[in-house]
């Protein structure tokens, strides 16, 4: 029983991670459920996703769910680093400042839809941070964002706990697999070249030679070499 009551066993509860885990600090949200899937066991009642960049596509995956834990990168003028939680009629409007990705932008209107289906869950809580960098292009968390990790987790796990959802530590059993093993963090950062070999904000001379080349396609009608 959960402290209003109600028995958990007849939730249905998704918790959910979306991002792009190839813009550095947009990933945040899909490394929190990566780590409870790894570290931490779950009722059956609850099913953890990796949503990704979805945007609308989340809402058939949604649909039923009577509780919704989002983790999430935030823009939402904080001081980088910063983690947030919001509850319910709260979420919106840290959704609708700075769009980071096609992702947030839709992120409203997922919650929109599911109000318009019938399918408002009765609880849904944002824990979110603000991010420190985006534009490295293949990099990953920035340190100050990697280190909101734990307490993020701390946070959401107290939260499952006060709708009455009990989440145990992985006793030296394999984790569960959230994300695809060829994006897991351990492989995404042994296997990522360093900054210097891989530039990963744009390469001018390579932005350079495009531009020329959109040029003479123009000039003279022709298709560039590729």
């Amino acid at each position: 029983m959960n402290p209003r009551g109600d028995d958990p066993a007849g939730y249905r509860v998704k918790v959910l991670g979306v991002g792009n885990l190839l813009w550095a600090d947009e990933g945040f949200g899909v490394r929190c459920v990566e780590a409870l899937g790894e570290a931490w066991e779950f009722p059956p009642e609850v099913e953890l996703l990796d949503g990704g960049t979805l945007g609308l596509a989340l809402i058939p995956l949604l649909q039923g769910a009577t509780h919704v834990l989002l983790f999430d990168a935030v823009d939402c003028g904080r001081e980088p680093g910063t983690l947030i939680v919001a509850r319910d009629d709260e979420i919106p409007r840290f959704m609708a400042r700075d769009k980071m990705s096609l992702h947030q932008a839709g992120m409203n209107d997922v919650l929109a839809s599911l109000e318009m289906l019938g399918h408002r869950p009765q609880s849904f809580t944002l824990v979110g941070v603000q991010p420190v960098e985006l534009a490295d292009y293949g990099g990953s968390l920035t340190a100050p964002v990697r280190a909101q990790l734990p307490p993020a987790l701390e946070i959401g796990l107290a939260e499952l706990a006060g709708w009455g959802v009990v989440a145990r530590p992985r006793a030296g059993a394999q984790g569960a697999s959230v994300v695809s093993d060829a994006i897991a963090q351990g492989r995404y950062e042994t296997g990522r070249p360093p900054e210097d070999v891989a530039w990963r904000r744009g390469d001018e001379r390579f932005l350079a030679l495009r531009a020329g080349s959109r040029d003479t396609q123009d000039d003279d009608g022709g298709t560039p070499d590729e």
